[in-house]
């Protein structure tokens, strides 16, 4: 009698938690919004064509800021011939801020350098690959106010391979210089 094998390990090409969470919300925005036709059949449910199926870009993240277009280009197309490589920038500095998106020729290179080089250092970083529906106009910029990838209103720890500190550090001068000009006056 041979015991049950189970797959311990992750599918690589499944739709991230991201395309998911926002497909079940257009899903449920379409339910509501339908017209009041309770007595019409309702059809049957198809599932969605998943869009990572062939998908050949990855979102890669958590790179240090000082990581160069070039020092990525040499890594990624270790495991096949890249087709395009986006910096993320910050959106008003045009300063990179700490991800990409690599656009593959093929679907099966994209999988390979998930494979392989996801979870590996890159500028002392140990970086994160995901599959990406794939690149848009207007998603090389960062979302936070400062242009950043995380929205650092919501940040507590700053990172300086990720050119953190900025923030905390005008906060730390803002409130001497304020303390020096009480000081002064008194």
């Amino acid at each position: 009698m041979r015991p049950e094998l189970r797959c311990t390990v992750d599918r690589l090409d499944r739709p991230s938690a991201y395309y998911s969470s926002r497909f079940n919300k257009r899903r449920r925005n379409d339910r509501d919004h339908r017209d009041g036709d309770n007595d019409a059949p309702a059809e049957p449910a198809q599932p969605p064509e998943d869009p990572l199926a062939n998908a050949t870009t990855l979102y890669v993240g958590n790179l240090s800021f000082f990581t160069t277009e070039e020092q990525v280009y040499e890594l990624f197309s270790k495991c096949g011939e890249i087709k395009r490589l986006i910096m993320g920038l910050d959106r008003f500095n045009k300063t990179p801020c700490g991800f990409c998106f690599v656009e593959y020729f093929t679907h099966q290179d994209a999988l390979d350098c998930m494979k392989y080089i996801g979870g590996t250092k890159l500028d002392e970083r140990i970086i994160r690959t995901d599959l990406d529906p794939g690149f848009e106009e207007g998603r090389q910029y960062g979302r936070g106010k400062s242009g950043g990838q995380v929205r650092d209103e919501y940040r507590e720890d700053f990172d300086e391979g990720r050119g953190g500190l900025g923030r905390a550090l005008q906060d730390e001068r803002r409130n001497r210089y304020q303390d020096e000009d009480i000081d002064r006056y008194r």
